[in-house]
């Protein structure tokens, strides 16, 4: 149950802005100066501690930065996840710093679905409008648009070299701008934000008293006249001149950074998120200015449950991390030109994804060195189990005994914060195992053979890694047609290209002597166009691209009314 309280009337505005009481709050009038609430099931959480959630208990643990400590995984759903992940701003390549976060993160949600049965719905935003696009596309003397759909392409073709499963849908900040006004409306209205005379909207942090900080602490900021606490962070940015804006209802202008986060991830998934994941360098100011926005618009105490941050990519011998500002990045284009996506998963799983991470060639070859040893012991199992190994009797029992062990040691690491290290090393302990009952001898000694063993060895092992994203058959998987946003655009042009020349190739002429009433027919010459056209439908129809085509004499119609018309 949870407790009355009594306060005064002249308290109860001040006491909802500080603790984002939820608009149902029960509220009982006892007295013409007293009121009690009790606070609703959807409010949990009051001032900076976390409350666990109610919910299903999935058994596993995981690292939450709100509480700097692990904690058991509650979610609001039975095997359901709720995701959201920030993802890149696309103004310029993506790294390898960015690959190590996509890539710890895939791999947390493959481990979560294909080992727990979690069904993880994911959604991550695009930036697409941000100064450092402008300032790139200035530079560069195109449009901001067009900067941003290069980058971002090239963006989800390297995460698709890296094996990295998309999310369930990709949201772009420019197309989501009518939500994020409104979403602005409803903090002003809830009183946790204001607007200036020069026509920026601020978020107003003194309105939340000491809620504000829960992952980094209050933290500080440069102050600016217009801004009534230093702290206070931009949610609408008043429009300059060469740069792109939206109207509002407080003057054109365009979003701030945090904002665009708060918004979809509430557009897709309310006012209760399970989990919400990012590099380390993002917990402050960005996380941190999310989870204010957010329970301030939806005046609840806690709204996103779980914060995941992975490490960062260092240069080994560096304090710094891999970064753009820095100018001490690797493209992953450039990195895959050296070592293989297989590589850099396996270089990724040999340390705890929270754990920053040192970038060398040593580190790279340990990832390379694990793979070969895989390799040479499933290669020496196959020739085992053909026959062509001869060996001393194995301990088959013993070996069916350390599978079980093995599988079990598995199953607890990736339900302990998924720690993947300790996988890696029961799996390399398990080769290290089937290979000391691998010797070869000089002559066969007809002892028994043991091969079902191995085959389970083998396959386990495969299963494993294929749960990781490593592709122990490194099988080569050609692109479909529509995992290219490139070609997509080639078909897409192809098919306007096609459409022009069959609307030309049916315009049509009134035959003299004609009656009125008759079908008109196009021009003989153009017949071959058609069957052109047709053919090309036909062969593109052959390699999945189907274009649809209206009713011929809907076209004929619209054909002949247009030249009428002329």
């Amino acid at each position: 149950m949870w407790p009355c309280i009594t306060i005064f009337r002249p308290l109860l505005l001040k006491l909802r802005s500080r603790y984002a009481f939820s608009k149902d709050t029960q509220l009982t009038l006892v007295s013409p100066s007293k009121l009690i609430f009790r606070p609703s099931a959807s409010c949990t959480g009051v001032g900076k501690k976390w409350t666990r959630p109610t919910g299903y208990d999935t058994g596993l643990k995981t690292y939450n930065s709100l509480t700097k400590q692990k904690e058991p995984l509650v979610l609001a759903q039975e095997g359901i996840a709720t995701w959201y992940s920030c993802g890149p701003t696309v103004y310029d390549h993506a790294h390898l710093g960015h690959a190590c976060s996509y890539v710890r993160f895939d791999i947390i949600q493959r481990i979560l679905s294909r080992v727990f049965g979690i069904n993880v719905i994911h959604v991550m935003v695009i930036t697409d409008i941000d100064d450092k696009i402008i300032r790139r596309a200035l530079e560069k003397s195109i449009s901001p648009t067009i900067l941003a759909r290069m980058y971002e392409e090239e963006f989800k073709n390297d995460m698709l070299a890296l094996k990295v499963l998309p999310p369930a849908v990709y949201l772009r900040v420019t197309e989501n701008i009518p939500q994020i006004v409104a979403f602005i409306e409803g903090i002003i209205r809830n009183e946790h934000a204001y607007a200036t005379k020069q026509g920026d909207v601020y978020f107003d942090i003194g309105s939340i008293g000491d809620r504000y900080g829960k992952l980094m602490g209050a933290g500080d900021a440069a102050g600016e006249p217009e801004k009534r606490d230093s702290r206070d962070f931009a949610l609408w940015k008043a429009s300059k001149p060469q740069e792109p804006s939206w109207e509002s209802p407080w003057g054109k202008g365009r979003p701030g950074w945090h904002i665009e986060c708060s918004t979809i991830a509430s557009s897709v998934f309310g006012s209760q998120l399970d989990i919400h994941s990012g590099g380390v360098d993002l917990a402050f100011p960005h996380h941190e200015n999310e989870i204010a926005q957010c329970e301030a618009y939806h005046q609840c105490g806690q709204w996103g449950n779980y914060f995941l941050h992975s490490g960062h990519l260092h240069l080994k011998g560096s304090a710094e991390k891999m970064s753009k500002s820095l100018n001490n990045y690797i493209t992953i284009k450039d990195f895959l030109e050296s070592y293989s996506t297989n590589e850099f998963r396996m270089f990724c799983l040999l340390t705890k994804y929270r754990s920053a991470i040192d970038y060398s060639d040593a580190s790279l070859n340990e990832a390379r060195s694990s793979l070969a040893t895989i390799t040479a012991f499933t290669h020496d199992a196959q020739a085992y189990m053909r026959g062509q190994l001869q060996c001393q009797a194995v301990q088959e029992g013993a070996l069916w005994e350390r599978l079980a062990e093995t599988k079990a040691n598995v199953v607890r690491a990736l339900a302990d914060d998924f720690d993947t290290p300790r996988v890696v090393n029961a799996i390399m302990s398990l080769v290290s195992h089937g290979n000391r009952h691998l010797q070869p001898i000089a002559k066969p000694d007809r002892s028994p053979r043991s091969p079902a063993v191995f085959g389970a060895f083998l396959t386990y092992i495969r299963e494993v890694f294929e749960v990781l994203g490593v592709d122990l058959l490194d099988r080569k998987e050609p692109h479909s047609v529509d995992s290219s946003g490139t070609l997509e655009n080639v078909v897409e042009q192809l098919a306007r290209f096609r459409s022009d020349v069959r609307a030309f190739a049916l315009s049509v002429e009134d035959m003299p002597g004609e009656p009125a009433h008759a079908s008109p027919r196009p021009h003989s010459e153009k017949l071959p166009l058609l069957k052109a056209c047709d053919t090309l439908r036909k062969d593109l129809a052959s390699i999945g691209v189907h274009i649809r085509v209206r009713m011929y004499s809907f076209c004929q119609f619209c054909c002949k009314t247009f030249l009428k018309r002329k």
